[in-house]
């Protein structure tokens, strides 16, 4: 009796329509809610929030946006990477010409200009699609890169050419600048990743994501039955550019503190959020938190195991490390191409069931 949803009757369509029907599913996710308000912020300490929650927060909403895109929409993008950059360098340029405005607005400000452009270089997939729409977006990837190292203007003609985060506050909390605390930099994180969660989710449950996952499926049917191409395509293009810009954003702000767009978003943060919606799910809200969680916990679990308890080489944990996530995307491909979230989905089923055989 682990998991059962007898007793759970819907007299309301608004009831069976509800994103947790199933009331053991909402007191999980009020539970989760509860731990990470009210208790994780009273028990967190820096090496916690830098090495694992603030990442694992950030990079989530990344996936939220990668996974709205590819996942729902059927459209491959390698410029995830150079989109963050594009929410990264709009936020450091708002919070330097309007330091009078919160730097809550400045990054939300940030996801809209990153799904502005994100909808130009998505304008390519009303013609192409698959692998020349993957190239044409690995494209976009180094010419933002490109643009951000050789335009002055973007980081204020600073001679080192990297970009700092100003000191900025929310209710005269530092969130931004050298003395942050670490519960205050990851509330304002978890926020966004809440609110970002609940957008993703009402949006592919609506209108909107069943266009999408029609154009996924097969855009010549689905335009025959009525569904707009380039309206599909394009809100799919600015919902992912809007979360990639604001984890961006955050990245540069609240993360890190300062970058220079060749290091912190070149095309392995592409290839990274890319592997986190493959092996977490694609098409899968739950599937993108599971794998930026199982990305960000990996290389700690390596360094713990194999540098502190095994004594192994710091460069060898590296490349094992590499080994580990190519060889799980090929098994999760074959095996499983839902990833994390289909086997999730199987264990509810069996517990279902349980103890009964299935």
């Amino acid at each position: 009796m682990l998991y059962r949803e007898a007793g759970d009757f819907k007299t309301t369509y608004a009831k069976d329509n509800q994103t947790f029907p199933i009331k053991f599913d909402r007191m999980g996710y009020y539970t989760a809610l509860v731990v990470a308000f009210l208790v994780i912020p009273f028990v967190i300490n820096d090496y916690w929030a830098n090495a694992i929650l603030l990442p694992f927060l950030i990079y989530a909403i990344a996936a939220l946006g990668l996974n709205i895109l590819v996942g729902y929409c059927g459209q491959v993008s390698l410029g995830t990477g150079g989109f963050m950059a594009v929410g990264a360098y709009a936020c450091y340029k708002l919070m330097t010409s309007m330091p009078e405005v919160n730097i809550f607005f400045h990054i939300i400000i940030s996801g809209g200009i990153t799904a502005f452009v994100c909808v130009l270089f998505g304008l390519p997939s009303l013609r192409i699609k698959g692998f020349y729409l993957a190239v044409a977006t690995l494209a976009a990837q180094f010419f933002l890169v490109w643009l951000f190292n050789r335009v002055p203007w973007f980081y204020n003609y600073s001679a080192s050419g990297q970009i700092n985060a100003p000191e900025r506050t929310v209710f005269g909390i530092e969130i931004t600048g050298p003395n942050t605390e670490a519960w205050a930099t990851y509330l304002f994180c978890l926020v966004f990743l809440v609110a970002s969660a609940l957008i993703a989710r009402n949006l592919t449950r609506g209108m909107a994501g069943r266009k999408w996952m029609a154009i996924r499926d097969m855009d010549i049917a689905a335009e025959i039955i009525g569904v707009n191409p380039l309206k599909a395509k394009m809100t799919a293009f600015a919902a992912s550019g809007f979360f990639v810009g604001i984890s961006g954003a955050l990245f540069f702000s609240v993360y890190l503190g300062a970058v220079e767009v060749g290091e912190a978003f070149g095309i392995n943060k592409s290839f990274l959020v890319l592997f986190m919606i493959i092996i977490g799910g694609l098409g899968s809200i739950f599937g993108s938190f599971a794998g930026a969680a199982f990305l960000v916990l990996l290389p700690v679990v390596l360094k713990i195991v194999g540098v502190d308890w095994l004594g192994w080489p710091t460069d060898m944990v590296a490349h094992l490390q590499l080994v580990i996530v190519g060889g799980l995307i090929i098994l999760f491909l074959i095996l499983e191409p839902h990833g994390l979230a289909q086997l999730w989905r199987v264990t509810k089923q069996k517990l279902r069931l349980w103890p009964f055989p299935h």
